[in-house]
Order: structure tokens, then C-alpha cells, then sequence
């Protein structure tokens, strides 16, 4: 029996700590197309990090996969167990710093070093999280950022995720792996996300208006497809079920501090400067979460979608050691999945009817928490090829959506400059050399009266 919520209150659930758990077919109903398109994309996108597994840390596949499933089991449990109204994911932006740090030459080569480095840097991080979430610390920094410094900070993240999309030789580079069905796949995904005219045919249209509620996934299925006629894109289809028993038994033996040993101290001081530097991404994908589901606020008066920073620090900080003790790769446990929440607010506010809670969409995006797909090899296999359109779909959506909310954020026409040229630095330097810049920047162009609090200030 689904339990029903009063006109403008919190979807109800069970309270534990700061913490609220909802349980599938009790506190949401299940969303068939964003269940379809979850399967799709939340799977392919979860298996894109299995080739890094494979070359840099010495996994098998089976292994690499079983590490896949750790980190999205944790991801996909994360709304249930803790209760955010976000769709988590992992910190993208993280990925190339740590892999240039486990393949620096104290690391490269050797595994059990390399996966030690990764539970110091994950615990670390956690530490940060818990000590600002539990002492509030962390909500005060975020609510303190004047708006043309979370608007540098978006779109920073806007310009460094269509750069990654186009550098050559990247996995999110589909356009020159598979062009004409990556381009295809990517231009699909797009329209169905943003496009305003299909939104307006739509309201007239029963096909196209069920064409655009399945969301991605109509991309995807154009994007295999052409790519296997165009022979882009190969299918090497493995018809089996994963030994998860004999793949867990083996990543544990590999890569667990329990098995391998804990790091020694100077790993966990070299480390300490990467993890402060995550939680500055950590950051941007806070307040750009908090900023959408503002927005989308404005649009649903019937659900109050409760945003609780401490709460947010607090959860991810949990999934970060339970991640580091059992499956360590760094950065597969974020707060956002930007690109992902544009999508499902986007319908949340679309379709009052049909939709009843957020929570119903991201709880059926991440297959009700159990990513089951990981152990069948036939849609694993199927999957592998679109990795790359997975990837590039995602980080074009997340430019894009967050290009559009950091110019919604400053009218001033000065603080729009410094919040390109805060954007432009946080995209091309590392995080910290960023967030100097723009803090530089913005105190001379537009004065350091803009870090003052406004009175009745939202």
C-alpha cells in the first residue's frame, strides 16, 4: 500500500539520525520509463569505468564488473537508505586526477599500492565530509557563496564537460569513435531533454508526448542501432551469468585493505591535497543541485522536495568508506549525477499526473537500488558498446543544463564577465587554482561587498 503525503509536504518515509529511508511499493510507486531508461543508461554508464579496472589495476573483467556493482549498488541505495532528492553519482571531474595519481611512478605497476592509495584518498574524503556535516560547517560555506561565484562554479563544470566531450583520443570522445551514431545518439538525447518545440507538439501529439516521456533511452536504441548498421559500433554478445561469487572472492583478495593490508600514514598525507580538492567538486555539484531543485520548486507546489546539505555530506561521506573498505576506486561516489537530474526534474515538473513523487522517478531510474543487470553478461556485453554514447550524452547534458541555470543565477552584466572568466579558470586549472582565480576575479571586478550576506537573501 502506497503511503500518500499531504499537499506540500516531504514524501514520507522512516526517519533514522537526519536521515529519511524509503522503501520501494511503500513510499514510491514504480516509474515504468524511467525504469526502461534507467536500465539503459544508469547501466552503460556504470560499466564505463570497467576498461580503467582492467588496464591500470590489474582486474579480470569479471572482477572489474563485481567493482562496477559495488560502486553502483552504493550509488543506487544511496536515495533509499539516506533520502536526498538527488540522482547521485559519481565526481566525473575527479576521474583524470586520480588516475594521474595512481599511474604516478611510486604507484604505477604496482596494484596493491595503487588500490591502498584509493582507500586512503576515499577515507580522507569521507573524514572532510562527516567533520562539515556534522559540525553544519559545510551547509554555512555552501549558503554563504554569493551568486556569481556558484554561477562561475556551474558553469565551469558547463565548459570543462563540452571540452572533455571533444578532446581527442578521451572515451567520451564519440564523435570520433563512432560519429555518425554517437552524433545521432547525442543530438536524440538532447532534444528529448530540452527541445521546447517537441514540448509544444507534445501537448497535441499522444505518440511523440510517449516518445519524449521514455526520456534517453529513444537515443540510445537509434544510436545502437545505426551503429550496427554502420559498423561503428561492435556487439560481441557473451551469453552467460557472471560468477559473482568467484569475481567477488577475487576483487576482495586484489583490492580490499582487509585482504592487502590498510595504507601506511605518509599515503594518507600524500593524498590529503587530492581529496581537499574533490570536495571543491563535491561542492559545485551541491549548490548546482540545490540551485535546479529551486527551480523546479517553483513548478510543483504539491511536493516539498527537502534539501539538507549536512544530511548530503553525511550520506556521501558514509557511501565514501564503505566504498574504500570493500571496492576502492576514488570518485565513483559523488552527490550528483547533473545530467541525470535535469532529466528527471524535468519530468517531475512536466508530468503532475502521471508523476506523483520525484522519489518515484529516481527510485525506478536506479532499478528500485539493485543494479541486477551487472550480473547478466548478455546485457553487460550488449551495453559495452554504447559506453562512449553513454558517457558523451551525459556530459553534453550536464553542459548544457548547468550553461543554462549558472546565466539564470546573475542579471548584473559585470558579474556575468567575472562569472565566465571564474568558469573558464575552474575548466582549464586544477579545482584549487580555479577557486582562487574566480575569488580574485570577482572581489576586483565586482567588489568584495558581493561576499557580504543580503538581508532576506534566499
Amino acid at each position: 500500500m502506497i503511503k500518500l503525503r499531504k499537499h506540500g509536504q516531504v514524501q514520507p518515509g522512516f526517519k533514522w539520525g537526519p536521515f529519511t529511508a524509503r522503501i520501494p511499493f511503500i513510499h514510491l510507486r514504480l516509474s515504468l520509463s524511467d525504469l526502461l531508461q534507467g536500465f539503459a543508461v544508469s547501466g552503460a554508464t556504470g560499466l564505463a569505468l570497467v576498461p580503467y579496472f582492467t588496464m591500470l589495476l590489474g582486474l579480470s573483467f569479471e572482477e572489474a564488473v563485481v567493482m562496477a556493482l559495488i560502486h553502483s549498488t552504493l550509488i543506487a541505495f544511496s536515495w533509499m537508505l539516506f533520502g536526498d532528492p538527488y540522482a547521485p553519482g559519481w565526481l566525473t571531474p575527479a576521474i583524470p586526477f586520480v588516475v594521474a595519481f595512481i599511474t604516478a611512478p611510486a604507484y604505477l605497476g604496482d596494484h596493491v599500492a595503487q588500490f591502498q592509495a584509493m582507500t586512503a584518498l576515499s577515507l580522507n574524503f569521507a573524514m572532510i565530509l562527516i567533520v562539515l556535516g556534522l559540525t553544519g560547517w559545510g551547509a554555512k560555506l555552501i549558503q554563504s557563496v554569493p551568486n556569481v561565484l556558484k554561477g562561475g562554479i556551474i558553469l565551469g563544470a558547463a565548459i570543462a564537460a563540452f571540452l572533455r566531450v571533444t578532446k581527442d583520443g578521451d572515451a567520451a570522445n564519440v564523435f570520433q569513435s563512432a560519429p555518425i551514431a554517437g552524433t545521432l545518439g547525442v543530438v536524440v538525447c538532447l532534444l528529448a531533454a530540452f527541445s521546447k518545440p517537441l514540448q509544444h507538439i507534445a501537448q497535441r501529439n499522444k505518440l511523440i508526448a510517449t516518445i519524449l516521456s521514455l526520456g534517453l533511452l529513444p537515443g540510445f536504441i537509434i544510436a545502437g542501432t545505426v551503429g550496427y548498421f554502420t559498423t561503428e559500433l561492435e556487439f560481441n554478445i557473451r551469453w552467460e551469468i557472471l560468477d559473482i561469487a568467484g569475481a567477488t572472492a577475487g576483487l576482495w583478495a586484489k583490492a580490499s585493505p582487509f585482504a592487502i593490508g590498510w595504507p601506511p600514514l605518509e599515503v594518507f598525507i600524500s593524498s590529503f591535497p587530492l581529496a581537499l580538492i574533490t570536495y571543491i567538486l563535491f561542492f559545485g555539484d551541491v549548490v548546482t543541485g540545490n540551485e535546479m531543485i529551486h527551480q523546479a520548486q517553483e513548478e510543483r507546489k504539491d511536493e516539498k522536495l527537502d534539501v539538507n546539505t549536512s544530511r548530503a555530506h553525511l550520506a556521501t561521506g558514509i557511501r565514501n568508506i564503505m566504498m574504500g573498505i570493500s571496492a576502492p576506486f576514488f570518485s565513483t561516489q559523488g552527490a550528483l549525477w547533473t545530467g541525470i537530474q535535469v532529466v528527471l526534474l524535468k519530468r517531475w515538473t512536466q508530468a503532475k499526473e502521471t508523476n506523483h513523487s520525484l522519489f518515484d522517478s529516481i527510485g525506478s531510474f536506479y532499478i528500485l537500488g539493485l543494479p541486477i543487470l551487472f550480473i547478466l553478461l548478455p546485457l553487460v556485453t550488449l551495453l559495452e558498446p554504447l559506453l562512449p554514447v553513454a558517457l558523451a550524452v551525459t556530459l553534453i547534458l550536464t553542459a548544457f543544463a548547468c550553461a543554462t541555470l549558472a546565466l539564470s543565477l546573475v542579471t548584473d552584466a559585470t558579474e556575468r564577465g567575472a562569472m565566465v572568466i571564474t568558469a573558464m579558470a575552474f575548466s582549464l586549472f586544477e579545482p584549487w587554482a580555479g577557486l582562487l582565480i574566480g575569488l580574485f576575479t570577482i572581489a576586483a571586478l565586482c567588489g568584495p561587498s558581493v561576499f557580504l550576506p543580503k538581508r532576506g537573501h534566499h
